[in-house]
Protein backbone atom coordinates (compact mmCIF):
# COMPACT_ATOMS: atom_id res chain seq x y z
CA UNK A 1 0.00 0.00 0.00
CA UNK A 2 3.12 2.25 -0.38
CA UNK A 3 1.79 4.29 -3.16
CA UNK A 4 -2.02 3.96 -2.19
CA UNK A 5 -3.52 7.46 -0.50
CA UNK A 6 -6.28 6.92 2.24
CA UNK A 7 -7.76 10.29 2.99
CA UNK A 8 -10.03 10.72 6.15
CA UNK A 9 -12.93 13.18 6.39
CA UNK A 10 -13.34 14.89 10.00
CA UNK A 11 -12.26 17.19 12.76
CA UNK A 12 -13.17 15.21 16.04
CA UNK A 13 -11.79 12.07 17.83
CA UNK A 14 -12.45 9.53 15.44
CA UNK A 15 -10.97 11.25 12.65
CA UNK A 16 -7.95 11.89 14.64
CA UNK A 17 -7.60 8.33 15.90
CA UNK A 18 -8.14 6.76 12.45
CA UNK A 19 -5.02 8.36 11.36
CA UNK A 20 -3.00 7.74 14.36
CA UNK A 21 -3.72 4.23 13.40
CA UNK A 22 -3.30 4.30 10.00
CA UNK A 23 0.19 4.79 10.88
CA UNK A 24 0.79 3.01 14.52
CA UNK A 25 -0.62 -0.06 12.34
CA UNK A 26 2.09 0.33 9.72
CA UNK A 27 0.26 1.90 6.79
CA UNK A 28 3.42 4.27 4.97
CA UNK A 29 1.56 5.89 1.99
CA UNK A 30 0.02 9.31 1.65
CA UNK A 31 -2.80 9.50 4.43
CA UNK A 32 -4.48 13.07 4.25
CA UNK A 33 -7.06 14.55 6.70
CA UNK A 34 -9.98 16.92 5.96
CA UNK A 35 -11.70 19.40 7.97
CA UNK A 36 -14.25 22.13 7.35
CA UNK A 37 -12.74 23.19 10.73
CA UNK A 38 -9.80 25.55 10.96
CA UNK A 39 -7.71 24.04 13.62
CA UNK A 40 -6.37 20.07 14.62
CA UNK A 41 -9.14 17.36 15.18
CA UNK A 42 -10.35 17.88 18.58
CA UNK A 43 -12.64 16.35 21.66
CA UNK A 44 -15.80 17.46 21.96
CA UNK A 45 -16.85 16.50 25.60
CA UNK A 46 -14.57 19.00 27.45
CA UNK A 47 -16.78 21.52 25.31
CA UNK A 48 -19.63 21.10 27.63
CA UNK A 49 -17.46 20.07 30.57
CA UNK A 50 -14.62 21.46 32.20
CA UNK A 51 -13.46 23.62 28.75
CA UNK A 52 -16.71 25.57 29.04
CA UNK A 53 -16.15 25.67 33.08
CA UNK A 54 -12.62 27.59 32.34
CA UNK A 55 -11.25 24.35 33.90
CA UNK A 56 -9.28 22.83 31.24
CA UNK A 57 -7.26 24.72 28.68
CA UNK A 58 -6.51 23.59 24.83
CA UNK A 59 -4.46 20.63 25.84
CA UNK A 60 -7.38 19.01 27.23
CA UNK A 61 -9.40 19.37 23.55
CA UNK A 62 -7.12 18.74 21.24
CA UNK A 63 -6.03 15.11 20.54
CA UNK A 64 -2.69 15.69 19.11
CA UNK A 65 -0.62 19.07 18.97
CA UNK A 66 -0.14 20.38 15.11
CA UNK A 67 3.19 19.30 14.69
CA UNK A 68 2.07 15.72 15.76
CA UNK A 69 0.65 15.56 12.65
CA UNK A 70 3.64 16.86 10.63
CA UNK A 71 5.53 14.38 12.60
CA UNK A 72 3.67 11.29 11.08
CA UNK A 73 3.30 12.94 7.56
CA UNK A 74 -0.49 13.10 8.13
CA UNK A 75 -1.10 15.89 5.67
CA UNK A 76 -3.75 18.13 6.99
CA UNK A 77 -6.14 20.38 4.60
CA UNK A 78 -7.77 22.43 7.35
CA UNK A 79 -10.32 24.97 6.88
CA UNK A 80 -11.70 23.66 3.82
CA UNK A 81 -14.72 21.29 3.47
CA UNK A 82 -15.44 18.50 1.75
CA UNK A 83 -18.49 19.45 -0.98
CA UNK A 84 -18.63 16.40 -3.38
CA UNK A 85 -17.50 12.77 -3.60
CA UNK A 86 -17.28 10.52 -7.13
CA UNK A 87 -17.65 7.07 -5.98
CA UNK A 88 -16.49 5.54 -9.14
CA UNK A 89 -13.60 8.06 -9.66
CA UNK A 90 -12.26 7.76 -5.98
CA UNK A 91 -12.21 11.09 -5.92
CA UNK A 92 -12.91 14.37 -3.09
CA UNK A 93 -14.02 17.42 -4.07
CA UNK A 94 -12.88 20.33 -1.39
CA UNK A 95 -14.90 23.45 -0.74
CA UNK A 96 -11.92 25.36 -3.03
CA UNK A 97 -12.32 23.54 -5.95
CA UNK A 98 -9.40 21.23 -5.37
CA UNK A 99 -9.71 17.25 -5.66
CA UNK A 100 -8.08 14.59 -3.98
CA UNK A 101 -8.38 11.13 -5.53
CA UNK A 102 -7.90 8.52 -3.31
CA UNK A 103 -7.63 4.60 -2.22
CA UNK A 104 -9.72 4.32 0.65
CA UNK A 105 -11.72 6.86 2.16
CA UNK A 106 -13.40 7.73 5.90
CA UNK A 107 -15.96 9.66 6.54
CA UNK A 108 -15.94 10.48 10.20
CA UNK A 109 -18.31 13.74 9.46
CA UNK A 110 -19.51 13.82 12.89
CA UNK A 111 -23.36 15.47 13.49
CA UNK A 112 -24.29 18.95 13.63
CA UNK A 113 -27.46 20.40 16.26
CA UNK A 114 -30.84 20.33 15.68
CA UNK A 115 -32.27 23.76 14.86
CA UNK A 116 -35.44 25.01 16.81
CA UNK A 117 -37.72 25.53 14.28
CA UNK A 118 -40.55 27.52 16.11
CA UNK A 119 -41.43 31.47 15.18
CA UNK A 120 -38.98 33.78 15.65
CA UNK A 121 -36.19 30.97 16.26
CA UNK A 122 -34.33 31.99 12.88
CA UNK A 123 -33.70 35.42 14.17
CA UNK A 124 -33.21 35.12 17.30
CA UNK A 125 -29.69 35.33 19.00
CA UNK A 126 -29.73 31.75 20.24
CA UNK A 127 -26.36 29.60 20.94
CA UNK A 128 -26.27 26.34 20.27
CA UNK A 129 -23.02 23.53 21.22
CA UNK A 130 -20.63 21.53 19.27
CA UNK A 131 -17.48 23.21 18.07
CA UNK A 132 -15.29 24.99 19.91
CA UNK A 133 -16.09 28.59 18.85
CA UNK A 134 -19.46 27.58 20.06
CA UNK A 135 -18.17 26.72 23.30
CA UNK A 136 -15.71 29.79 23.39
CA UNK A 137 -19.16 31.44 22.96
CA UNK A 138 -20.93 30.20 25.54
CA UNK A 139 -18.02 30.48 28.41
CA UNK A 140 -18.11 33.98 27.26
CA UNK A 141 -21.92 34.38 27.87
CA UNK A 142 -22.10 32.91 31.23
CA UNK A 143 -18.79 34.52 32.32
CA UNK A 144 -18.98 36.70 35.63
CA UNK A 145 -22.77 35.45 37.05
CA UNK A 146 -25.83 36.93 37.52
CA UNK A 147 -27.06 36.37 33.87
CA UNK A 148 -30.57 34.68 33.30
CA UNK A 149 -29.93 31.58 31.25
CA UNK A 150 -33.23 29.78 29.59
CA UNK A 151 -31.70 26.31 28.51
CA UNK A 152 -34.39 24.52 25.73
CA UNK A 153 -33.38 20.62 25.74
CA UNK A 154 -33.45 18.39 28.96
CA UNK A 155 -30.79 16.11 27.15
CA UNK A 156 -26.80 15.79 27.92
CA UNK A 157 -25.72 18.82 26.58
CA UNK A 158 -28.74 20.65 27.88
CA UNK A 159 -27.96 19.45 31.26
CA UNK A 160 -24.31 19.97 31.21
CA UNK A 161 -24.44 23.53 30.41
CA UNK A 162 -27.38 24.12 32.57
CA UNK A 163 -24.64 22.67 35.68
CA UNK A 164 -21.89 25.10 34.37
CA UNK A 165 -24.00 27.89 34.62
CA UNK A 166 -25.37 27.51 37.88
CA UNK A 167 -21.92 27.05 38.76
CA UNK A 168 -20.81 30.28 37.36
CA UNK A 169 -23.92 32.16 39.75
CA UNK A 170 -26.04 32.42 36.80
CA UNK A 171 -30.20 31.83 37.20
CA UNK A 172 -31.44 29.17 34.52
CA UNK A 173 -34.76 28.21 33.87
CA UNK A 174 -34.56 24.64 31.47
CA UNK A 175 -37.57 23.58 29.25
CA UNK A 176 -38.21 20.11 28.37
CA UNK A 177 -40.96 18.60 26.82
CA UNK A 178 -41.35 15.51 28.33
CA UNK A 179 -42.00 14.41 31.63
CA UNK A 180 -38.32 14.31 32.62
CA UNK A 181 -34.95 14.95 31.46
CA UNK A 182 -33.45 11.90 29.86
CA UNK A 183 -36.64 10.05 29.30
CA UNK A 184 -35.30 8.64 25.94
CA UNK A 185 -31.94 7.27 27.19
CA UNK A 186 -32.76 6.46 30.98
CA UNK A 187 -36.21 5.93 31.34
CA UNK A 188 -38.39 8.05 33.88
CA UNK A 189 -37.12 6.54 36.84
CA UNK A 190 -33.27 7.99 36.64
CA UNK A 191 -34.59 10.64 34.66
CA UNK A 192 -36.76 12.01 37.48
CA UNK A 193 -32.88 11.68 39.39
CA UNK A 194 -31.71 13.91 37.22
CA UNK A 195 -34.52 16.18 37.72
CA UNK A 196 -34.05 16.28 41.29
CA UNK A 197 -30.07 16.74 41.27
CA UNK A 198 -30.71 20.19 39.14
CA UNK A 199 -33.49 21.45 41.16
CA UNK A 200 -31.67 20.87 44.26
CA UNK A 201 -29.06 23.08 42.59
CA UNK A 202 -31.46 25.59 41.62
CA UNK A 203 -32.47 25.28 38.29
CA UNK A 204 -35.52 25.79 37.38
CA UNK A 205 -36.99 22.68 35.79
CA UNK A 206 -40.08 22.72 33.69
CA UNK A 207 -41.21 19.90 32.26
CA UNK A 208 -44.16 19.13 30.01
CA UNK A 209 -44.30 21.78 27.96
CA UNK A 210 -41.93 22.33 24.42
CA UNK A 211 -41.16 25.72 23.42
CA UNK A 212 -43.75 27.48 20.80
CA UNK A 213 -42.55 30.67 20.22
CA UNK A 214 -39.24 32.62 19.90
CA UNK A 215 -39.16 36.50 20.36
CA UNK A 216 -35.82 38.56 20.09
CA UNK A 217 -35.85 42.51 22.07
CA UNK A 218 -34.11 45.23 20.98
CA UNK A 219 -31.95 45.06 23.94
CA UNK A 220 -30.57 41.44 22.58
CA UNK A 221 -32.40 39.73 24.94
CA UNK A 222 -34.49 36.58 23.82
CA UNK A 223 -38.38 35.48 25.30
CA UNK A 224 -38.79 32.05 24.95
CA UNK A 225 -42.21 31.35 25.15
CA UNK A 226 -43.54 27.70 26.28
CA UNK A 227 -46.29 25.64 24.92
CA UNK A 228 -48.52 26.58 27.94
CA UNK A 229 -48.19 30.37 27.02
CA UNK A 230 -45.27 31.13 30.08
CA UNK A 231 -42.60 33.18 29.18
CA UNK A 232 -38.76 33.42 29.62
CA UNK A 233 -36.75 35.73 29.28
CA UNK A 234 -33.20 35.39 29.10
CA UNK A 235 -30.23 37.22 28.90
CA UNK A 236 -28.58 34.15 27.20
CA UNK A 237 -30.57 31.00 25.75
CA UNK A 238 -28.87 27.93 24.82
CA UNK A 239 -30.61 24.97 22.44
CA UNK A 240 -29.78 21.27 23.22
CA UNK A 241 -32.48 19.61 21.28
CA UNK A 242 -30.31 16.82 19.80
CA UNK A 243 -28.08 16.42 16.82
CA UNK A 244 -28.46 14.97 13.38
CA UNK A 245 -26.10 13.03 11.17
CA UNK A 246 -24.07 14.93 8.86
CA UNK A 247 -24.86 12.78 5.98
CA UNK A 248 -25.66 15.34 3.08
CA UNK A 249 -21.87 14.09 1.15
CA UNK A 250 -22.74 10.66 1.64
CA UNK A 251 -26.25 10.85 0.52
CA UNK A 252 -25.29 12.88 -2.52
CA UNK A 253 -22.81 10.48 -3.37
CA UNK A 254 -25.15 7.16 -3.77
CA UNK A 255 -24.42 5.29 -0.47
CA UNK A 256 -26.78 4.02 1.51
CA UNK A 257 -27.95 6.51 4.35
CA UNK A 258 -30.77 5.59 7.23
CA UNK A 259 -30.26 7.66 10.48
CA UNK A 260 -26.55 7.77 9.37
CA UNK A 261 -23.92 6.32 7.16
CA UNK A 262 -25.36 2.76 6.76
CA UNK A 263 -21.73 0.58 7.48
CA UNK A 264 -21.56 -3.22 8.36
CA UNK A 265 -19.62 -4.67 11.25
CA UNK A 266 -16.57 -3.85 9.69
CA UNK A 267 -17.72 -0.06 9.05
CA UNK A 268 -17.59 -0.09 5.48
CA UNK A 269 -20.06 1.82 3.74
CA UNK A 270 -22.65 0.70 0.71
CA UNK A 271 -19.02 1.03 -1.30
CA UNK A 272 -16.60 -1.39 -0.59
CA UNK A 273 -13.60 1.12 -0.38
CA UNK A 274 -15.78 4.02 1.53
CA UNK A 275 -15.93 3.53 5.35
CA UNK A 276 -17.85 5.66 8.13
CA UNK A 277 -17.27 5.82 12.14
CA UNK A 278 -18.07 7.74 14.84
CA UNK A 279 -21.80 9.98 15.22
CA UNK A 280 -22.27 9.40 11.61
CA UNK A 281 -21.79 5.66 11.59
CA UNK A 282 -25.17 3.39 11.90
CA UNK A 283 -23.14 0.66 12.80
CA UNK A 284 -24.33 -2.94 12.67
CA UNK A 285 -23.49 -4.51 16.05
CA UNK A 286 -23.69 -8.26 15.94
CA UNK A 287 -23.76 -8.14 19.66
CA UNK A 288 -27.50 -6.57 19.15
CA UNK A 289 -27.95 -7.92 16.10
CA UNK A 290 -29.07 -4.33 15.04
CA UNK A 291 -27.73 -1.25 13.60
CA UNK A 292 -26.97 1.06 16.16
CA UNK A 293 -25.51 4.65 15.72
CA UNK A 294 -23.89 5.85 18.78
CA UNK A 295 -23.46 9.65 19.42
CA UNK A 296 -20.66 9.63 22.58
CA UNK A 297 -17.13 9.93 22.89
CA UNK A 298 -16.21 6.07 23.18
CA UNK A 299 -17.28 5.65 19.77
CA UNK A 300 -15.73 7.53 18.24
CA UNK A 301 -12.15 7.13 20.43
CA UNK A 302 -12.91 3.35 19.06
CA UNK A 303 -14.67 3.79 16.18
CA UNK A 304 -11.91 5.46 14.44
CA UNK A 305 -8.88 3.21 15.16
CA UNK A 306 -11.28 0.16 13.74
CA UNK A 307 -12.55 1.49 10.87
CA UNK A 308 -8.39 2.82 9.88
CA UNK A 309 -7.80 -1.35 10.47
CA UNK A 310 -10.58 -2.28 8.16
CA UNK A 311 -9.40 0.14 5.37
CA UNK A 312 -5.93 -2.05 5.37
CA UNK A 313 -7.79 -4.69 4.68
CA UNK A 314 -7.74 -6.02 8.42
CA UNK A 315 -10.79 -8.90 9.57
CA UNK A 316 -12.19 -6.21 12.02
CA UNK A 317 -15.84 -6.91 13.75
CA UNK A 318 -16.82 -3.66 15.70
CA UNK A 319 -19.05 -4.85 18.44
CA UNK A 320 -18.68 -2.39 21.35
CA UNK A 321 -20.92 -1.72 24.42
CA UNK A 322 -21.79 1.91 23.87
CA UNK A 323 -20.35 3.94 26.91
CA UNK A 324 -20.78 7.38 27.77
CA UNK A 325 -20.81 9.53 30.96
CA UNK A 326 -21.26 13.31 32.61
CA UNK A 327 -20.28 15.03 35.19
CA UNK A 328 -22.49 17.02 36.95
CA UNK A 329 -22.11 18.67 40.22
CA UNK A 330 -21.35 16.34 42.69
CA UNK A 331 -22.73 13.56 40.15
CA UNK A 332 -20.28 11.48 38.02
CA UNK A 333 -22.04 8.89 35.91
CA UNK A 334 -20.92 6.25 33.78
CA UNK A 335 -23.48 3.97 31.48
CA UNK A 336 -22.73 0.98 29.55
CA UNK A 337 -25.37 -1.11 27.27
CA UNK A 338 -28.05 -0.43 24.43
CA UNK A 339 -31.54 -0.63 25.37
CA UNK A 340 -32.98 -0.84 21.75
CA UNK A 341 -35.94 -0.63 20.48
CA UNK A 342 -37.52 -3.78 22.57
CA UNK A 343 -36.46 -1.40 25.97
CA UNK A 344 -36.63 -2.41 29.49
CA UNK A 345 -39.21 -4.24 31.99
CA UNK A 346 -37.09 -3.53 35.32
CA UNK A 347 -34.88 -1.59 36.82
CA UNK A 348 -32.80 -2.67 40.04
CA UNK A 349 -30.56 -0.28 42.32
CA UNK A 350 -27.43 -1.86 43.74
CA UNK A 351 -27.27 1.25 47.22
CA UNK A 352 -29.25 3.59 47.11
CA UNK A 353 -30.06 6.88 44.45
CA UNK A 354 -30.65 9.35 47.11
CA UNK A 355 -26.79 8.71 48.50
CA UNK A 356 -26.05 9.55 44.75
CA UNK A 357 -23.38 6.70 45.36
CA UNK A 358 -25.39 3.67 43.29
CA UNK A 359 -25.73 1.60 39.89
CA UNK A 360 -28.91 0.76 38.16
CA UNK A 361 -29.51 -2.06 35.83
CA UNK A 362 -31.89 -2.35 33.05
CA UNK A 363 -32.95 -5.47 32.99
CA UNK A 364 -35.34 -7.35 29.83
CA UNK A 365 -36.56 -11.30 30.45
CA UNK A 366 -34.29 -11.12 33.39
CA UNK A 367 -31.04 -10.06 31.61
CA UNK A 368 -28.90 -7.21 31.74
CA UNK A 369 -28.94 -4.99 28.94
CA UNK A 370 -27.81 -1.65 30.19
CA UNK A 371 -25.94 -0.40 33.43
CA UNK A 372 -24.81 2.48 35.29
CA UNK A 373 -22.76 3.53 37.72
CA UNK A 374 -22.93 6.94 39.68
CA UNK A 375 -19.68 7.71 41.78
CA UNK A 376 -18.81 4.49 42.06
CA UNK A 377 -15.53 3.69 39.80
CA UNK A 378 -13.93 1.16 38.13
CA UNK A 379 -16.89 -1.34 37.53
CA UNK A 380 -17.52 -0.07 33.90
CA UNK A 381 -15.63 -3.76 32.63
CA UNK A 382 -17.87 -5.82 34.83
CA UNK A 383 -21.20 -3.95 34.00
CA UNK A 384 -19.95 -4.20 30.25
CA UNK A 385 -19.63 -8.22 30.91
CA UNK A 386 -23.04 -8.59 32.21
CA UNK A 387 -24.68 -6.93 28.54
CA UNK A 388 -21.77 -8.60 26.87
CA UNK A 389 -22.88 -11.91 28.15
CA UNK A 390 -26.97 -11.66 27.91
CA UNK A 391 -27.50 -13.87 30.42
CA UNK A 392 -30.18 -13.96 33.38
CA UNK A 393 -29.14 -12.06 36.98
CA UNK A 394 -30.12 -13.38 39.91
CA UNK A 395 -31.69 -10.17 41.26
CA UNK A 396 -31.58 -10.59 44.79
CA UNK A 397 -27.68 -10.99 44.57
CA UNK A 398 -27.59 -7.94 41.82
CA UNK A 399 -29.05 -5.99 44.38
CA UNK A 400 -26.39 -6.86 47.16
CA UNK A 401 -23.40 -4.18 47.42
CA UNK A 402 -21.55 -7.51 48.52
CA UNK A 403 -21.99 -9.23 46.08
CA UNK A 404 -19.10 -8.73 42.98
CA UNK A 405 -21.22 -8.00 39.92
CA UNK A 406 -19.59 -11.49 38.17
CA UNK A 407 -21.17 -13.53 40.97
CA UNK A 408 -24.72 -12.21 40.09
CA UNK A 409 -25.22 -14.70 37.32
CA UNK A 410 -28.05 -16.70 38.02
Amino acid sequence: MTNWTHVVVGGGLAAAKAVETLRSEGFDGRVVLVSAESEPPYDRPPLSKGYLRGKDGLDKVHVHPEEWYAGQSVELELGVPATGLDLAAHRLTLGDGRTLDYDRLLLATGSTPRRLTVPGADDAPLLYLRTRADSDRLRAALAGGGHRVVVVGGGWIGLEVAAAARESDNEVVLIEPQSTPLLGPLGAELGGLFADLHRRHGVDLRTGHGVSEVRSGADGRVTVVDASGGEHLGDVVVVGVGIRPETALAEAAGLAVDNGIVVDAGLRTSHPDVFAAGDVANAFNPLFGEHVRVEHWANALNGGPAAARSMLGQDVVYDRVPYFYTDQYELGMEYSGHLGKAGYDQVVYRGSPESLEFMAFWLRDGAVRAGMNVNIWDVVQDVQDLVRGGGRVDVVRLEDTGVPLPDTLA
